[in-house]
């Protein structure tokens, strides 16, 4: 089987710094791939080893069959890419922005100008079509750019956050996007922060920490490894915190965490509510805050990894400077 996506082993060092430390994936054709993990974690430098725009140190990866170091030019030809914020030319219209983009890829100017106009209609830009991209808002721009990595009617399409800084309606305006381009045939891979964009979007998910896949699999597959929900209660009086702590860990066989008076825990079954409601009713203690929610990415790391995403974050802007020294020397 040929593979969209496939990489084996690889390997990448900034200095010091091991971003990659031995990352396997795969991608099936027309399906997409959510990559998740906050900054820092190597989703962005794997992205870019997809790309071409890097090489490992170690490793080695294929897009469409192809080698992404021996035969990076023809990776090229076969992909798209958005990276996590908007690279279009700020002072250039809408129109000119894509028309410009269809040039360099080699088209005519009627086939660009054709190109353009079907992606702005696509991309609900018409009525901007004229106007200087820098006065598009942020949710304009990002469709704008992904409109920009469509030019080429690209095989496989690498999205790096995509949704950063946009607000809900944009997001979801994207998530239709990504939704119809795989029903077309293209192959997504999605590096996110967040893990409702890769349960909304991804058919399969890999989960990234310090540069190491720490889990696989679909959404459901992670949830039920981690906890699908998160049980919070909070007491009325503070001083029943260590009761309420006590009581939900017997019934959730975990340890719960305990922060200003709320007690908080990843489950499994949602049935533990109303028993953790009786047994504190039981045991004569008023609550005054119960919910029962999804886990956040945050909650999911600590899970798998025993630590919180806040942790690695300082890493973070050292290896981005390192990565972007690299790829504007390559």
């Amino acid at each position: 089987m040929t593979y969209a996506i496939q990489a084996d082993g690889l390997e990448k060092r900034f200095g010091d710094t091991q971003a990659l430390a031995g990352v396997s994936i795969t991608a099936q054709p027309g399906t997409v791939l959510g990559v998740l993990g906050p900054n820092g974690a190597g989703k962005t430098t794997m992205t870019r080893i997809l790309a071409t725009l890097i090489e490992p140190t170690g490793g080695n990866a294929q897009v469409a069959g192809f080698d992404v170091v021996k035969e990076a030019h023809k990776v090229r030809q076969l992909i798209g890419l958005t990276g996590q914020y908007a690279g279009v030319d700020e002072m250039l219209t809408g129109t000119e922005n894509l028309i410009l983009i269809g040039r360099l890829l080699g088209l005519s100017r009627r086939a660009s100008k054709a190109r353009a106009a079907e992606l702005l209609e696509r991309f609900q830009l018409t009525e901007a079509a004229e106007r200087a991209a820098k006065t598009y808002s942020g949710g304009m721009r990002r469709r704008l750019d992904l409109a920009a990595s469509l030019v080429g009617r690209p095989q496989i399409l690498f999205l790096d956050e995509p949704t950063t800084g946009l607000d809900p309606r944009s997001r979801n305006g994207l998530w239709d996007i990504v939704r119809g381009l795989t029903a077309d045939g293209v192959t997504v891979l999605l590096t996110t922060q967040y893990l409702e964009e890769a349960d909304q979007l991804a058919d399969d998910i890999v989960v990234i920490d310090r540069g190491q896949i720490i889990a696989h699999g679909t959404s459901d597959v992670l949830k039920a490894q981690v906890g699908g929900q998160v049980l919070e209660v909070r007491p009325v009086d503070p001083a029943d915190a260590g009761t309420v702590a006590k009581i939900v860990g017997e019934l959730a066989e975990s340890v719960p965490e305990v922060h200003d008076e709320l007690v908080t825990t990843p489950i499994t079954d949602p049935q533990l509510m109303p028993a953790v409601v009786r047994r504190l009713d039981e045991a004569g203690v008023n609550v005054g805050e119960l919910s029962l929610r999804k886990s956040s990415l945050d909650e999911v790391f600590f899970a798998l990894t025993g630590h919180h995403t806040d942790d690695i974050e300082a890493e973070a802007d050292e290896l981005a400077q390192a990565a972007n020294k690299e790829g504007a020397s390559a």
